[in-house]
């Protein structure tokens, strides 16, 4: 399978150059609703207090605090702010946070469209928090999110016709031209007229459906040689070549299975000394292409920091979904990506989260055709991955939240296989010959052929398969 495109082709340089190609796709701009989430408990309430920072052309500096006025405690990681303004023309945005009583690390900032453009809105920042900036108790607040944004290439932007922008407001107080959900539901303040979000559906309370092929794998194995790997369909990946640094090698032996707790945890690690032969990457991967509609789901362990030695190689920590490129360009070629970068790399300086469909690609010179959601933001530790795919819509999930949403343009016409891998964008971001090794670990797997899950219905099917004590099932039928 050497010479399969992989996840880790140079996405980022397309990236960088999309915007000159008029092939290239709309980019989807991050979560802009959320889902299965439970319903706003009963005395759950907040208000948004905010203030401006700055009125001229360089840059957008909302100031938000949070409020707690309810009588229940609220997790911040329900809570969505939205600041809405009227886009310059052509312009793309991005997001930053200066300082935040919370810790800019726990704050995301996505940008979206509205779907009914007024005179003074077509477009919002979507503020959220991670699950690291904890609950707000009765009557506490959030105290200062510093944030602002500014048009991407740094061009002057006009704030005066921006449906949230209050010149006058130079301290804090209620602001209800900011809107706040709290479990997808909105509790305060008022959207432009046309816009007004409606409740978001609770997931339905009937068990998932329990037919139907699926492949879920527990990954309790004893090792990289373990003969139930390939009877399962796996494939622990030991030839070279790409992604990733030019003669890097990729080790199966790192490829470990051991038990955290009840679970049965697969980690892969990848290991460094600053150099192409000392670089060792990992990958796991189903032998059969037989994957298409229906529901992927992963359990992932994501990591910030190696664990030893220095930190700061260009890592991408993925699962993901791929078929082959027959010939450059081709369009049944089909990628789904949840790609986690700790270090940054194609130009972002820092941690950040992709979810990316894909049409097509050229390798040679880069061209690309796909849509992408990110998120600049740790996230470090374990998050709950679901990706679904059926004959209109592809829809990215993060911890039961809705994270990115693409169109049908990014359909897959052929199946694909399952995959995990852990590989070095290239040796740059850490330049040290001392040793260092990097973990991403994975809890499960599950796919479900034709069935649109939503996450509390994948939890829910993986619980049960535990409790029936099923470690593996592969009913998905092969294609012919």
């Amino acid at each position: 399978m050497s010479n399969r495109p992989m996840s880790a082709r140079p996405i980022g340089a397309g990236l960088r150059i999309r915007a000159a190609l008029a092939v290239a796709a709309v980019t989807g701009l991050g979560a802009t609703a959320l889902t299965a989430l439970p319903a706003v408990a009963a005395g759950e309430a907040v208000t948004v207090q905010y203030r401006q920072s700055a009125t001229g052309s360089d840059q957008v500096e909302p100031w938000f605090k949070v409020v707690n006025t309810g009588s229940s405690s609220v997790p911040l990681s329900q809570v969505k702010v939205r600041y809405y303004f009227k886009a310059d023309p052509g312009a793309s945005y991005t997001y930053a946070c200066s300082w935040a009583v919370k810790g800019c690390a726990n704050l995301t900032g996505t940008f979206g469209t509205l779907a009914n453009p007024t005179a003074t809105a077509d477009r919002y920042l979507e503020v959220g928090f991670t699950a690291g900036a904890g609950s707000l108790a009765p009557g506490a607040d959030t105290g200062d999110m510093q944030l602002r944004f500014h048009r991407s290439n740094w061009q002057p932007l006009n704030q005066s016709d921006d449906y949230s922008f209050g010149p006058s407001q130079t301290t804090y107080a209620n602001w209800s031209k900011v809107t706040a959900t709290v479990g997808g539901v909105t509790v305060w303040g008022t959207a432009p007229a046309g816009n007004e979000p409606t409740p978001t559906p609770t997931d339905p309370t009937t068990p998932p459906p329990t037919g139907g092929p699926a492949l879920f794998d527990d990954f309790d194995y004893t090792g990289h040689t373990d003969p139930a790997i390939a009877t399962h369909g796996w494939s622990v990946r030991s030839n070279s070549g790409g992604p990733g640094v030019p003669g890097a090698g990729w080790a199966p032996e790192n490829v470990t299975f051991a038990k955290e707790g009840t679970n049965s945890i697969m980690n892969l690690r990848t290991s460094t000394a600053g150099t192409a032969e000392s670089t060792k990457q990992t990958e796991i991967l189903t032998r059969a292409t037989k994957f298409k509609n229906g529901t992927y789901a992963a359990r992932v362990r994501f990591s910030d920091a190696p664990i030893s030695g220095p930190d700061g190689d260009r890592l991408v920590q993925t699962f993901f979904t791929i078929n082959d490129l027959k010939a450059p360009m081709a369009d049944d070629y089909a990628e789904y990506d949840f790609e986690y970068l700790p270090n940054g790399g194609w130009g972002e300086p820092a941690n950040i989260l992709y979810t990316t469909s894909w049409e097509t690609y050229r390798p040679d010179p880069w061209e690309a055709v796909n849509q992408h959601s990110e998120v600049r933001a740790s996230y470090a530790g374990w998050h709950d991955l679901v990706l679904t795919i059926d004959d209109s819509t592809i829809v990215y999930y993060v911890d039961g939240q809705e994270f990115g949403r693409h169109d049908a343009r990014y359909l897959p016409e052929r199946p694909m296989s399952i995959n995990f891998n852990q590989w070095l964008i290239d040796l740059a971001g850490q330049t040290s010959t001392t040793a260092r090794s990097y973990d991403q670990k994975v809890d499960y797997v599950l796919h479900v052929k034709d069935q649109v899950l939503t996450p509390a219905q994948v939890a829910a099917k993986v619980a049960a398969y535990r409790t029936a004590g099923t470690a593996f099932e592969d009913s998905v039928p092969a294609v012919p």
